[in-house]
């Protein structure tokens, strides 16, 4: 099984989004799921890449040709794909992905998130999606989902599907299908 992990290529406020990015590597490598994510070697998405790659885990990373000087490509991972655009490289990594889990990040992270939720309502594919909710992060984007739900733009069932913990082994346990969703 392989997870893509969308977070940041930021390092965020405070420590708690770098050690979570690390444990969220240890924890998959531990149950000996690959992780798919997007390439760099900066920010959280730096310390998914070096805490899964120090635990011995697989690491396949996507990087768009014009990010991979930006956000600094790794170079230390099992697999490395630069490719031509952010439409490759979400396609790619949707490919070699049999789950996707969502940490704290920006635009990117969040443009990443809500196309694997489209995709998957529009039955493209039928991969679970869940947000790990560091610290609350995702309490207002969650309010949205819910109060677009209510207003009736998102269905009941395809809110469902959004799923969400507060906790790695929660959230794993979810993608791995040990546990119903909670949002």
């Amino acid at each position: 099984m392989r997870v893509c992990v969308f977070c940041g290529a930021s390092a965020g406020r405070g420590a708690i989004f770098r050690e979570t990015a690390g444990e969220v590597a240890r924890a998959l490598v531990r149950r000996g799921a690959g992780i798919v994510y997007g390439g760099g070697s900066v920010g959280c998405m730096g310390a998914l890449a070096d805490a899964a790659l120090a635990a011995g885990g697989e690491v396949i990373g996507v990087i768009p040709e014009a990010l991979a000087a930006r956000e600094v490509a790794h170079r230390g991972l099992t697999e490395l794909h630069v490719v031509g655009s952010m439409h490759e490289r979400k396609a790619l990594m949707a490919a070699h992905s049999d789950a996707f889990l969502a940490l704290p990040g920006g635009f990117g992270t969040m443009e990443e998130l809500f196309e694997v939720v489209t995709w998957q309502q529009l039955g493209y594919h039928s991969k679970p999606i869940a947000l790990l909710n560091v610290a609350g992060y995702f309490d207002a984007l969650l309010g949205f989902c819910d109060a677009a739900t209510a207003a009736d733009f998102i269905r009941p069932s395809d809110r469902a599907n959004l799923l969400c913990a507060a906790d790695v082994e929660t959230a794993l346990d979810i993608l791995f299908g040990e546990l119903p969703g909670q949002s």
